[in-house]
């Protein structure tokens, strides 16, 4: 078995926007190193000035280094069929598998991560650094932050990881169907593999605790799982697997659940690595105000975020019908309604169903009387019922609670619990900000499945 052991400078932190500057392929079979491969590469790009004061590599020094394109074919050839060996693996593989696809080449090799095999064999140091680690174990490290001194390090390194190995962990990583080789660097496999496989959300958090990511699952395990698989390298996806320490989650009795969890939760934690939420609002809202005679004015507009809208639609159809509805049966005027918009009497006065506020034949106080009765009825008109669906085991189901057309909350409750008492529910139900996002769910939801719906 041979490994490779790779060591790259570059450009920036992620491989499709930047190149590689220097590589060192170290060749290993396990007792010892065995052939040796180093070289400038010209990146084609400017180096930035923080990158030159890191690394020590400026653009005169590659001026006139072989562009990548020249030393692929050796670098595949030194790779290919090996085990390659780097300080946090994913990192290098991403440059260099990405820039020999450029000219041709496909990477097709196990990876082995020095930073993970450490932190499993040799546990207890303070820092996984390649410098640090270097320190702790009398590892001699010349140029730093260059690739052939890291290279050499971390080959003196993974001699060292084989003869500790007592408990067989690189051959178990290096398995076939084991995925260590594709978790972030700083991530533990306990982490992963104490995740359930059900229903649920699960938050990445950072080394001192902070939620950078959250996320929605039928299958926790196999969804955050699925984030460290593929083969992006865009500077999101290395900055965000970087950044991943630890793991919680939060089961959930239906997906339903675990929508609204995750949706709450984004908009309370704000973590960096989401892409805001998509802002869900209604397309139209149904709204009133006094205008400067003093008439209470109900219309349809378009939906507001700094205004409380009375009732919101997808369509405006939805509104008209609705404002229609409350017009005929508190004898309410289409003009001040904005139903219509000419200057003259509304149709409503010519057939004798409005009762002429149009024309100011009616006074404000008398018409608003009758507007605030339509509001009353409105406030009647939403609804209240409890959505009953599966819990997270057999003993209890699961229970949202929408009240006035408002979500109160949601959680957990017996099999025999009386349902039809919203005061009793609320005492099993955790309560959550209310929203149009949340609500549209909801809706959507009770409009698949009606039997799952109680009216209360």
């Amino acid at each position: 078995m041979l490994y490779a052991v790779v060591d790259i400078e570059t450009t920036g932190g992620f491989a499709s926007g930047n190149g590689i500057t220097e590589i060192a392929i170290i060749i290993h079979d396990g007792l010892k190193v065995i052939d040796r491969y180093e070289t400038l590469i010209n990146p084609i790009q400017e180096i930035p000035s923080h990158i030159e004061a890191l690394t020590g590599i400026s653009n005169e020094m590659v001026e006139f280094a072989p562009t990548f394109n020249l030393v692929a074919e050796k670098i595949y050839e030194l790779l290919n069929d090996k085990i390659f060996v780097a300080h946090n693996v994913n990192f290098d593989f991403s440059f260099v598998r990405h820039q020999l696809a450029l000219e041709g080449y496909q990477l097709q090799c196990k990876k082995l991560c020095t930073v993970r095999m450490s932190r499993k064999i040799i546990p207890g140091h303070r820092s996984y650094s390649l410098g640090k680690l270097c320190n702790d174990l009398n590892i001699q490290l010349n140029n730093r932050h260059r690739a052939g001194g890291d290279a050499d390090a971390t080959a003196i390194l993974l001699t060292h990881l084989l003869n500790c190995d007592c408990d067989d962990h690189i051959n178990t990583a290096l398995n076939k169907f084991s995925k260590d080789h594709i978790l972030p660097a700083n991530l533990q496999k306990s982490e992963v593999e104490k995740l359930p496989l059900t229903t649920g959300v699960y938050y990445f958090k950072d080394q001192k605790g902070k939620v950078i990511y959250v996320g929605k699952a039928k299958n926790l395990r196999k969804r955050v799982c699925s984030h460290f698989t593929g083969n992006s390298t865009s500077r999101q996806r290395q900055n965000f697997l970087k950044e991943i320490h630890n793991i919680d989650y939060e089961e959930c009795g239906t997906e339903l659940m675990a929508f609204i969890l995750e949706a709450s939760e984004i908009k309370k934690l704000w973590p960096p690595f989401n892409r805001a939420l998509k802002s869900f609002s209604q397309k139209y809202g149904l709204y009133y105000f006094e205008d400067q005679k003093g008439y209470l004015r109900l219309g349809i507009d378009k939906y507001k975020k700094q205004t409380t809208a009375l009732y919101s639609f997808d369509t405006i159809l939805e509104g008209h019908n609705l404002l229609r509805l409350l017009i005929k049966e508190h004898l309410l005027c289409e003009k001040l309604c904005f139903v219509q918009t000419n200057r003259n009497a509304c149709t409503g006065h010519d057939e004798g169903q409005c009762a002429g506020a149009c024309l100011n034949k009616e006074s404000a106080a008398s018409y608003n009387v009758r507007v605030k009765y339509a509001l009353n009825q409105l406030k009647s008109m939403l609804p209240s019922y409890a959505v009953i669906d599966t819990g997270r085991n057999e003993d209890e189901q699961s229970c949202l609670l929408v009240e006035k057309g408002i979500f109160y909350g949601m959680g957990y409750i017996s099999n025999h619990s009386d349902i039809t008492k919203p005061e009793m529910l609320k005492t099993s139900l955790q309560p959550y900000q209310s929203n149009d996002y949340i609500l549209h769910m909801i809706s959507s939801y009770v409009e698949r499945f009606p039997h799952k719906k109680i009216s209360i």
